[in-house]
C-alpha cells in the first residue's frame, strides 16, 4: 500500500561500531567529507556498578537519509541495513518494526520525514 510507513530498526545490543552503515552510505550517495546519512557515535566507555565496563555504538541517522528510495524502489535494502556487518539493522514496515522493537530493550526505529 502507498500510505505504508517504513523505517529501519537498529539492535544496539549488537552493533560493533564498524562503521559499514556509516561508509555505504557515503559512498551510495556521494556524500563529501563531514556530509552524513548516517553518522556512528561512540558512547563510552564507563563503569557500571557490576565492575564490567559499558560501551556502545550509536548509528544516528540524519535529515539526508531517505531509506536509500532508489534502491529500495529497484527491490533492494537500504545499503546501511545490506552492509552491516553484524546484522542489527533491518527494513521494513514500521508497524512490524515497532513490534520487533518492544520485544528488544536495546534498540529503536527510525522512520524518516516523508
Amino acid at each position: 500500500m502507498a500510505d505504508e510507513k517504513y523505517g529501519l530498526f537498529i539492535d544496539y545490543t549488537w552493533c560493533t561500531g564498524c562503521h559499514s552503515c556509516e561508509m555505504a552510505c557515503k559512498v551510495e550517495h556521494n556524500f563529501g567529507e563531514g556530509v552524513y546519512g548516517v553518522k556512528l557515535f561512540e558512547d563510552g566507555p564507563r563503569m557500571l556498578p557490576s565492575g564490567k565496563y559499558e560501551y556502545n555504538y550509536l548509528p544516528v541517522f540524519t535529515s539526508l537519509c531517505d531509506l536509500c528510495a532508489e534502491r529500495v524502489e529497484m527491490g533492494k535494502l537500504p545499503t546501511c541495513v545490506h552492509h552491516c556487518q553484524a546484522a542489527c539493522m533491518k527494513y521494513g514496515k514500521v508497524e512490524d518494526l515497532a513490534k520487533m522493537a518492544a520485544e528488544t530493550p536495546r534498540s529503536w526505529v527510525y522512520v524518516p520525514e516523508q
